[in-house]
This record gives C-alpha cells, structure tokens and sequence, in this order.
C-alpha cells in the first residue's frame, strides 16, 4: 500500500479526516515555527518534468462533466484536428445529450455514458481513449483523475486538480508510476498578457524576476447563491467551513511559470490572513426568509472574504496571491510581475509595462508587443479568438494540449505543476488556521526542481496541428 493511502487509511481510522487541522495532510506543532506541512514523501519513481511520451496521431478524447465548463471544451476541441471526440459523461442524461448535440455537423459522433455514479468509469474502462478530460466538481478531480492514468489514459483536468496535500502526492505518484501526463487546465497561463510577459521574462525583458502578484477578484455572490447554476450547490459549499485561498491557481499559475517554479526555483513556505465573512451569511440569512430552499445555509459557517497568501521561493523571489469571490469589486487577476529592469501589471485594464520608472507610451508598449509576442499565439491567437472561451485562451489552452500529445513533446503543465499549485489552497488553509504562521511547502520534484528545465513555450517539433475553423 502507497504512504499516501496509508496516512489517508489512517484520517479515516482516528476520525481526523473531517478536520479542519486535517484537510491539508498531517500538521505539527512547534515552538519555533508554529506549523510544518507533510513531509517531501521519499523519492521520485520518475521525472516527469520534461517527459515526452509517444506521439498520437489522432488524439481519443473522452469527456467526464458537461455542466459549466464541459460543453465549452467539447466544442472547442471538435475545432481542432487530430482529436477524436470518442465519449461523453455526466451524470445526468440531459447534460450528456445537449453537449453531443454541440456536434452535429462535425465528424464526431460520440458515444453518451450517463444515468449512474460510477458512469464514467464505464466509459474509462470500455473505450479506446488518450485522454480523459475532467470537468465535474473539486471533490472528483482526484478520483477520476487517478482512475484514468491507472487505466493508461492521459489526464487533463479542471482547477483546481487537488483539494489536500494527500490527494496532491497521490496525483504524483500515480503519474510517475503509469508515466502518463496529468495536466491541470490552468487556462489562465494562455491568456495573451501572461504568454507576453512570460516570453519577456524568457528573453530577459525584466532583469532578475523580483516579486510577482496574481489573484482572483470575481463577485460569484449571485452565481453561487443561485439554483440553477451549480449542481447541488457545490460551489458555494466550498465557501463553507473553509477559510483560505480557495482558488489560487488562476493568479498563481502565470506567476509560477514566470520564475520557474519547479523548474530552477521551489516555493519555500507560506503565511496566509483572511479577513471575517462580511456577506455570504447576510446573502445567506436574507434569501432563508424568501424560500426555505436557502435554510440549510442561513447558519453555515461562511468564511473569510477577503484572503491573502504571501509565499517566499527557495532563490528568494516573493509573491502575492489574493482571493475574493463574495465583494463587488472589478474582477482582476492582478498579474504583476516587477524585475530589477522592468514591471508589467495586467489588472486595472489596459495592461501595462515599464521599463525603468515611466510606463511605455502606446508606440513602445505596441512595439514591446510585437517584439515579444510568442510564436504560440502568432499561430493560434487569432484564431482562438474567434472560436472564444474566455477571449481565447481556452482555445489556446486545448490546441496546445493537443499539439504536445500528437507530436510527442513534453506539457507545458505537468502534474507536479497541477500538485503545487493546487497545494497552496491546503496550505493556506491550515496558516490562517494557526494566526497566519508560516507553513512550509512540500516539494513534489523530490528536488528535481534544481535540474528541471523551464517551461518552453517555443513551438519547436510542434505547431504542427491545424485548426478546423472556415470563414
């Protein structure tokens, strides 16, 4: 048995797994430092940082969860050449069926797997897939996505691609040990301001990367609260008993990729500070009076609103990571980047850049733009804006994916990107837990980190996959 099923068998056994202290993996007490994260877990079975595993030809998607974001990357991908749209699941019938009429008129005709709980294993275990792409709610991530590299299946899947520390390692090891890519869909490393800034970090545009910032600002008091938007209600669920920074990965994963993380730097430890809820409990309270629906909420314990997570990287870089999803505020990633020769900040729009203390005038900044801008988004960038999903870096997202599977490169996401990243929501759960002290971060390289090469966004042996897109 795995150590990870192992500490898992135990939470289970002492009754500690529905814990808050928990949540994250075993914590410890001491006088110095307050709280320490689990332990780095042995050694690595396998680098997957930099793997390339054999090349497909045509690329045997099956889907697992068509709510929110399931039927937006089912029609994406029938754009794209080289990918076979095999299967679709979702519990429920309705769900299933609507997305596969997202393609009619295509050359996709897939089979529809739903009406049960364990369909999707059903659809692992009968069809001939590549990959499996998962879009259903956190708590699955993990089980499905360890279910289909288990069952030779590359993995792709929704953020945040873990919950606790636990579910982070396990991820690891099952990669390493089937050696089959588990890529979480951070869509926001595509946006075309983060693909800029991330080739003018390459190309040395910012000196030596200092501190970076990223968040996520977006007012989902109304979405959450409402019936007809997630099922069950998970998503405001989430909100309930948990207070940290619950969905990091969308300012975090830019800024990781930036400096390197995993790949020549390592996040060192964390602190993390939320302010008191201000608002879901008055949403909550105020709706119990208009329909007995919300009355399993009106005493929930809502959370912080406000969350901030400060993390210092082993070569002594910083970052500052924010979450609020329950104020009207502007929605805003940040994404700010400051080096010793330059600045970028994407959020208030329009984006910005400095070189020295002046901001660029709009012919510098357009020339900057031009200079930098990577071949990646020269190939697609047009065009993925015209098939969407957020401006286009979905679209992105989808056809870079694809690309690496079918010409045998190495992911620009691995899973030790998906583990970490997602890692930090634990983490910063059990600092705010504990007067904001600070935790350490488990390195899922197993060191690896100081050999790793960064992510090249480069379309070397790539670029070679069309996209199916008429005027």
């Amino acid at each position: 048995m795995s150590n990870s099923n192992n500490r898992r068998n135990f939470l289970k056994l002492t009754g500690l797994a529905g814990l808050g202290v928990a949540t994250g993996g075993f914590v410890s007490c001491s006088s110095t430092s307050g709280i320490i994260a689990p332990p780095n877990m042995g050694t690595s079975r396998f680098n997957m940082s930099g793997y390339a595993a054999p090349k497909i030809e045509t690329v045997k998607i099956g889907f697992i969860g068509l709510g929110m974001r399931g039927p937006g990357a089912v029609k994406r991908m029938s754009y794209i050449d080289g990918v076979e749209i095999k299967a679709l699941c979702d519990l429920r019938p309705k769900q299933a069926e609507n997305a596969k009429k997202l393609l009619d008129g295509t050359k996709h005709n897939p089979k529809v797997y739903s009406g049960s709980e364990d369909a999707w294993k059903q659809m692992i275990d009968t069809e001939d897939l590549d990959l499996i792409y998962i879009a259903t709610p956190w708590d699955l991530h993990v089980p499905m996505a360890v279910y289909g590299m288990n069952a030779g299946r590359h993995v792709a899947v929704e953020v945040p691609a873990a919950k606790t520390i636990d579910e982070c390692w396990e991820l690891v090891e099952t990669s390493e040990r089937t050696k089959m890519h588990c890529m979480m869909l951070e869509n926001c490393c595509y946006d075309f301001f983060e693909l800029l800034t991330l080739n003018m970090a390459r190309q040395g545009y910012f000196g030596d990367i200092v501190h970076g910032e990223g968040a996520y600002i977006h007012d989902l008091v109304d979405l959450n609260f409402d019936k007809n938007g997630y099922e069950d209600m998970w998503r405001l669920k989430e909100n309930i008993g948990r207070d940290g920074n619950l969905y990091a990965t969308h300012g975090l994963g830019p800024i990781c990729q930036i400096m390197n993380v995993n790949r020549g730097d390592q996040m060192d430890y964390l602190t993390s500070l939320s302010s008191a809820d201000f608002s879901m409990h008055k949403r909550a309270t105020k709706l119990a009076g208009e329909d007995p629906f919300f009355n399993e909420f009106k005493n929930a314990n809502f959370r912080g609103n406000m969350n901030t997570t400060i993390i210092k990287t082993k070569n002594g870089r910083s970052m500052m990571m924010q979450h609020d999803v329950s104020s009207p505020r502007p929605y805003s990633r940040i994404h700010m980047v400051s080096g010793t020769e330059g600045f970028a900040q994407k959020y208030p729009e329009p984006a910005k850049i400095s070189k020295g203390h002046s901001w660029l005038n709009e012919q510098d900044y357009k020339a900057v733009e031009e200079k930098y801008t990577p071949e990646i988004v020269k190939k697609v960038g047009d065009l993925a804006k015209r098939v969407g999903g957020h401006g286009g870096m979905d679209f992105i997202m989808d056809w870079r994916l694809i690309d690496c599977l079918r010409n045998g490169l190495p992911l620009d996401q691995d899973v030790y990107d998906a583990a970490l990243w997602s890692a930090v929501t634990p983490l910063s759960e059990q600092s705010v837990a504990n007067r904001s002290n600070s935790i350490d971060v488990p390195d899922f390289t197993r060191g690896h980190w100081k050999t790793n090469a960064p992510v090249d966004i480069s379309l070397t042996g790539g670029g070679t996959t069309n996209v199916l897109l008429t005027d």
